[in-house]
């Protein structure tokens, strides 16, 4: 019975590795153990498809199943769609009808990732007169739906909801104050808990999770914001645990790339495309500031920790490699053969860390102390998602279509 039982609890943990349920995979670290190969061939590709509308927002996957956002007619109507991962075969999309709104030229009108577990894909979209949050079961049918309000943002909407147990948990900073966190009830939509923002700038990072290693410890839910620096909140109940302005407010900045936990640490970026930016890294027991670094800090791009090493992957493609404890600089070095600004955020499989620019150019470095950049697979379209992994393969949502890379 007892040998039983470890089967049991080995094959449950090892599928629910498989799984890559919000923005950037597990608790946001962007980090699988999946062998990809760094260089594509044609036959690297399981499939390649066209998605029924366009947009920014990555890939999450749950069971041999793909869900992610699109939209057509300038937003007025919205599509949480399912993808067999296997086949690549539409499974559904069901629509829900929104109003005609301007966003960002560098946005879309489906840039946020929604999030899945066992029962349910929760999806998100706001512009200034809704915010909606909708629940569907895997087979596309609503379970439940709010409107939250508007979204007060000029360059459009992009935060993107996380699960935490029981919780749906949804950040909406807005520019010049109004905003707030909501958790809900992830089965029946009701507010759990709403905690008011003084943000005064829009938000698109999505937050993660500190968990004690040791235990014995409340977990942490972790937010950036320009003016209110990094959060951390008390995910059941919201109940503020500590708060530092920790960025520069000589200017209006803004918190895109999302936060990250590594080796007891936690890790928030903010700035300004053209002006500072800063990479903070915090105790978040004591809520103090460890390091900081200012120099080729991305402002989109969220960082990423592999093999102990703390990775900045710049907007422009210049590329760092720093000691997590320490925040000494191991290396930096600019992309090669590439000249193009990137939006999505680096994913590692294994030891390669790859990331796509906005023209769909998928550089591939390997993950150490001496910079090694291993390849350019080209994709030859617009790009501004993150890949997702799971189920032994890449996925790679560009504007229009949705590809499968074959793992090792």
């Amino acid at each position: 019975m007892n040998k039983l039982l470890v089967i049991l609890f080995l094959f449950t943990v090892s599928t629910h590795a498989q799984e890559w349920t919000r923005f950037r995979g597990p608790n946001g670290s962007g980090t699988s153990e999946t062998d990809i190969p760094a260089k594509w061939t044609t036959d690297s590709y399981l499939w390649k498809i066209e998605l029924p509308g366009t947009g920014h927002g990555s890939p999450v996957l749950w069971e041999g199943k793909v869900f992610l956002n699109t939209s057509k007619n300038d937003g007025q109507k919205r599509l949480v769609t399912a993808i067999d991962a296997k086949s690549g075969k539409i499974l559904w999309a069901t629509p829900f009808e929104s109003s005609k709104h301007k966003t960002h030229k560098h946005n879309s009108f489906a840039t946020s990732t929604p999030t899945v577990d066992a029962g349910h894909v929760f999806s998100v979209w706001g512009h200034k007169s809704e915010l909606r949050v909708v629940a569907l079961d895997h087979d596309g049918k609503t379970a439940w739906e709010r409107d939250l309000g508007g979204v007060n943002g000029g360059h459009g909407f992009g935060v993107s909801p996380i699960l935490h147990e029981d919780l749906l948990i949804l950040p909406n900073d807005q520019e010049k104050g109004g905003g707030f966190i909501i958790a809900l009830d992830k089965q029946t939509g009701k507010t759990r808990w709403k905690i008011p923002r003084k943000s005064k700038r829009l938000t698109f990072s999505t937050p993660c999770i500190y968990s004690h290693p040791g235990g014995g410890q409340a977990d942490q839910l972790i937010l950036t914001n320009w003016w209110l620096g990094i959060t951390s909140l008390n995910p059941k109940t919201g109940k503020l645990n500590w708060e530092k302005s920790v960025f520069g407010r000589p200017h209006a900045e803004r918190a895109i790339a999302s936060p990250i936990v590594m080796n007891g640490l936690v890790i928030g970026t903010c700035g300004f495309t053209t002006l500072d930016k800063h990479l903070v890294a915090m105790d978040p027991i004591k809520g103090e500031e460890v390091w900081r670094t200012e120099q080729s800090v991305p402002h989109i791009p969220s960082p990423i920790v592999v093999n102990d090493l703390l990775f900045m992957w710049g907007d422009g493609g210049i590329l760092s490699c720093l000691d997590p404890r320490t925040g000494k600089t191991h290396w930096r070095e600019r992309v090669k053969d590439v000249r193009d600004t990137y939006f999505g955020s680096p994913v590692a499989a294994g030891n390669h860390i790859f990331c796509t620019s906005s023209n769909g150019s998928v550089v591939v470095i390997e993950a150490a102390k001496t910079f090694r950049q291993l390849a350019v697979n080209e994709l030859d379209e617009l790009c501004r998602s993150t890949p997702a992994i799971a189920n032994g393969n890449l996925y790679l949502r560009t504007y229009k279509h949705l590809y499968c890379v074959k793992g090792k």
